[in-house]
């Protein structure tokens, strides 16, 4: 297989120049892959394919007849990003959580942005995801998004963006951490010549951030990860972190609060819980604080977090600033906290709620990509160009009926980088999702998670919805030096 047809049409494309030239810091993973005998590279992907077998790497599907359980798809060739690229990346990420962190903590004790006037005060209190239980709470360090996935894209002219903020309770960094494993077991030549940072501390970093957060200051602090059980979408990813940390997974009917603490029910009786993990959103966390029908969280839980007896990560609350209307004002946010630009800019997006705003959406719903306020994995959206006339007129009443719920970006051109389609290369829509550690620093997870649309001319990258993933390398400063080896 070789790239002589391989045609960029028009888009950013992470390995290739618009006149064909491979960008210097994928030349090795090219020539080691045209170096390949014919048919040796569909071997390897049909190796990689039953080592993700093998694995577990699944996913679920919520109303599949045909099951629920699927192999999240992977393609081989990995996306390549240079050291100078993710040092931009990194130091804008971190400016935004630091931000993010800022904004949430103030909404929730002085409400000083609001008062000054930087960001609508409507647009906080009419969120879905605002909770007036988290008012007065004051999670260790002033941290409320301990583990923060942010979604990048890369428009046509190799700006990235921030699509969205995933502050809740992100998935996909175990597939990060598995793709990684399946393509150094196949392709370790590769990593002898290029110096790729490894993601592989992201297990022992995690729970060392976990560990910070326990009240507790003497002997090894008791973390779990409470999951909503196996028919969650995201259950392989639970059991995986649980494993890779070495602490125990529990559901909610696993923990009790007596005597103002939370306990874990053991064979040998109850065990003091520290920190919690949790995968359970807010609504289903605590039947006394939340939504009283939830059968998934701890009666008392949050009484016990108030009082400072348990930690949780993320804090309760933090959904605020997922919400993709206020995500709009981020950048207001870096403003009025940071004092600074912001490093990574948003995408241009038309708020529904401003009159304005929405004329010019619903006169341009052909071209735009509509977005509910609160949904993600693809649904609630309508992607434009790719929509049908009915399609357009059901959004069209949605956004007429609640116009605060719905947001309006352009559609962009997405990055493409090639990808394995039969026996040829053809190029697929991606974007990135980096994975952030906030503790007392923040760490970013070098690379993240390169989703991919793998249908053709798709932009939609989402699992959910038919997509797929590629192990994503950050080249560290000595890349170009033979001999360098992720570890």
């Amino acid at each position: 297989m070789h790239f002589s047809a391989y045609q960029t049409e028009g888009f950013y494309d992470e390995m290739f120049h618009p006149d064909g030239r491979v960008r210097a810091h994928a030349e090795l993973v090219l020539s080691t892959i045209e170096s390949l005998s014919a048919g040796q590279l569909l071997r390897y992907k049909h190796a990689a394919e039953r080592l993700l077998l093998q694995l577990g790497i699944t996913f679920n599907v919520y109303g599949d007849n045909q099951g629920t359980e699927r192999i999240f798809p992977f393609d081989l060739l990995p996306r390549i990003i240079a050291a100078s690229e993710w040092d931009y990346i990194e130091r804008g990420l971190k400016q935004r959580i630091h931000a993010l962190n800022a904004f949430i903590h103030d909404i929730y004790h002085d409400q000083k942005i609001l008062k000054d006037g930087a960001i609508p005060a409507e647009v906080v209190t009419s969120a879905v995801s605002y909770r007036k239980q988290c008012h007065g709470l004051n999670p260790p360090f002033g941290v409320w998004c301990h583990i923060t996935g942010t979604d990048l894209v890369r428009d046509r002219d190799g700006q990235y963006y921030v699509l969205e903020d995933n502050l809740r309770v992100p998935s996909g960094v175990s597939y990060v951490l598995e793709n990684r494993e399946v393509l150094k077991r196949i392709f370790p030549g590769v990593f002898e010549g290029l110096s790729v940072r490894p993601v592989n501390e992201y297990a022992s970093r995690l729970l060392e951030m976990l560990e910070s957060l326990a009240p507790r200051v003497s002997g090894t602090p008791q973390v779990v990860v409470l999951t909503p059980g196996i028919y969650n979408s995201a259950y392989f990813e639970h059991s995986f972190l649980a494993q890779q940390m070495g602490v125990q997974l529990v559901e909610g009917r696993d923990l009790v609060v007596a005597g103002g603490d939370v306990f874990m029910r053991t064979t040998k009786g109850l065990e003091r819980v520290d920190v919690i993990y949790r995968r359970v959103d807010d609504d289903f966390l605590d039947p006394d604080a939340f939504r009283p029908d939830s059968l998934l969280g701890v009666p008392g839980l949050m009484a016990a977090y108030r009082a400072g007896r348990v930690a949780l990560a993320n804090a309760p609350g933090n959904g605020i600033a997922d919400d993709k209307v206020v995500y709009a004002y981020v950048p207001d946010m870096i403003r009025y906290y940071e004092g600074e630009d912001p490093i990574l800019p948003n995408v241009p997006t038309y708020l529904c709620w401003r009159d304005a705003d929405r004329q010019h959406v619903l006169a341009n719903l052909e071209t735009l990509v509509v977005k509910s306020a609160n949904e993600s994995g693809g649904y609630g959206m309508l992607v434009g160009p790719h929509s049908t006339a009915v399609q357009r007129a059901e959004f069209a009443v949605k956004i007429a009926a609640s116009p605060r719920n719905y947001i309006a970006q352009p559609t962009l051109a997405l990055s493409r980088v090639p990808t394995i389609v039969d026996d040829h290369f053809e190029g697929r829509h991606v974007d990135l999702r980096p994975y952030v550690l906030c503790g007392r620093e923040i760490y970013v997870v070098p690379g993240g998670l390169t989703r991919v649309a793998m249908r053709k001319g798709s932009l939609v990258v989402n699992s959910s919805q038919g997509g797929g993933s590629k192990d994503t390398w950050v080249l560290s400063d000595d890349a170009a030096q033979a001999g360098g080896r992720e570890q």
